[in-house]
C-alpha cells in the first residue's frame, strides 16, 4: 500500500520522503529501507501517540525547508499526483487540496465551497455539510506558516490534531487555498471493504504476465509472479504473488490477490485478498469478499460446501 504513494511522489519530482511511523512502524522501515529501490531518499519520524495527521506533519516540519506534499499512506489515486503538484507550484498557492464526491461524508474530512472558493473544512462531520471529501493529499508552500498554524491548534472532539483544522487556519486568514477534483478513482483504505475495493481497482489495471510455473489453467488477465506455482485454475483479473501456491483442487476466481507466499491448497476464492503467507485449505468451500491477514490459517475438518466471508487479522487461525 505505502509503495503507491511513494512512487507517485517520485513521479511528481519529490526526491526526499519523510515517513511518520508508530505502532509496528519497524515493519514499514524494514520494507522501505532507505527508499533507493523506489527512487527516493527516505527518513523516518516516530509518532509515539496517534494524535492526528496535523501532529504527524508537525514532527517532520523542523527538517522541511520549502514547499512539501503530504500523502497519506492508506490512499491510492489512479492517476498519481504529478499534475496536481505542478498546478500547486505554478499557481502560487499557500495550500492546495484535492476533493472527491463521496456517498458517506461522515467518514472523511469534507470541504464546503462557496463561489469557487474553499470556505470551510470539517473533519468527519456528525451532520452532513457537504459531500466533497478531502482526499488524503495536501500541499503546503511554507513550512514556517504550517508550524505557526499548528501551534494554534487544539485537539478536536476525537482527541486529535486535525489536518482540516490546520488548513482552516489558512482559510480564516485569507491565504490562497487552491483545490482540484481527482481524476478517475480514489480509494481511502480505512476499512476491509475499502481494501478490497482498492484490490479490484488495481487489478482492473493489471496486465497479464506469467513468470511462475503454471501446471493447471490460467484464463484472462492473470499475473503469476516468479516462484509461484499454479496447479489449479485461475481466472482473471487475478494476482498470484511470488512464492504463492494454488493447489490442484483450488479455484481462484475474479478479483483475487494472493500475496507473497500465500497458499490456496483447496477450495475457491472470489473478490478476496490473502496477505503474505496466509494458508487456506477448505475443501469445497468458497471464500467471497474475504480478507485474510498475514500468516493466518483457515482449514476445514469437514467437506463443507457453499460460501463463507472471513475478515481475520494477522496470525489468526480458523478451523471450520
Amino acid at each position: 500500500m505505502i509503495e503507491y504513494p511513494i512512487v507517485h511522489l517520485a513521479e511528481a519530482g519529490v526526491s526526499e520522503v519523510g515517513v511518520v511511523v508508530g505502532y509496528m512502524g519497524h515493519l514499514i522501515q524494514e520494507h522501505l529501507g532507505d527508499g533507493s529501490r523506489l527512487g527516493v531518499r527516505v527518513r523516518y519520524f516516530w509518532q509515539e501517540r496517534r494524535l492526528g495527521i496535523a501532529h504527524a506533519i508537525s514532527l517532520a516540519l523542523p527538517e522541511i525547508k520549502g514547499p512539501f506534499v503530504v500523502y497519506l499512506g492508506d490512499n491510492i489515486l489512479a492517476g498519481g499526483i504529478k499534475r496536481h503538484v505542478r498546478a500547486f507550484l505554478e499557481g502560487d498557492f499557500d495550500v492546495y487540496i484535492l476533493l472527491a464526491r463521496v456517498p458517506d461524508p461522515s467518514r472523511f474530512g469534507v470541504a464546503v465551497l462557496r463561489d469557487g472558493r474553499v470556505v470551510r473544512l470539517v473533519e468527519k462531520p456528525r451532520e452532513p455539510v457537504s459531500d466533497l471529501a478531502v482526499v488524503g493529499v495536501y500541499m503546503f508552500r511554507d513550512p514556517e506558516d504550517v508550524a505557526r498554524a499548528f501551534s494554534s491548534l487544539k485537539p478536536s472532539w476525537r482527541g486529535e490534531y486535525e489536518v482540516t483544522d490546520l488548513i482552516q487556519w489558512f482559510i480564516d486568514r485569507g491565504r490562497r487555498v487552491g483545490f482540484d477534483f481527482v481524476d478517475g478513482w480514489w480509494k481511502d483504505v480505512g476499512t476491509p471493504e475499502g481494501l478490497l475495493e482498492a484490490v479490484y481497482l488495481l487489478l482492473d489495471h493489471a496486465e497479464a504476465r506469467v513468470e511462475g510455473e503454471v501446471r493447471g489453467e490460467v484464463v484472462g488477465r492473470v499475473v503469476v509472479e516468479k516462484g509461484a506455482v499454479v496447479e489449479g485454475r485461475v481466472f482473471g483479473p487475478a494476482y498470484v504473488g511470488p512464492g504463492a501456491y494454488v493447489g490442484r483442487g483450488a479455484v481462484v476466481e475474479h478479483y483475487v490477490s494472493l500475496e507473497s507466499g500465500a497458499r490456496l491448497a483447496s477450495g475457491g476464492a472470489s473478490r478476496s485478498l490473502l496477505l503474505n503467507e496466509a494458508e487456506v485449505e477448505v475443501g469445497g468451500l468458497r471464500l467471497v469478499d474475504s480478507v485474510l491477514g498475514r500468516r493466518s490459517v483457515v482449514r476445514s475438518r469437514r467437506d463443507l460446501r457453499g460460501e463463507a466471508r472471513l475478515i481475520i487479522s494477522d496470525f489468526s487461525r480458523v478451523e471450520l
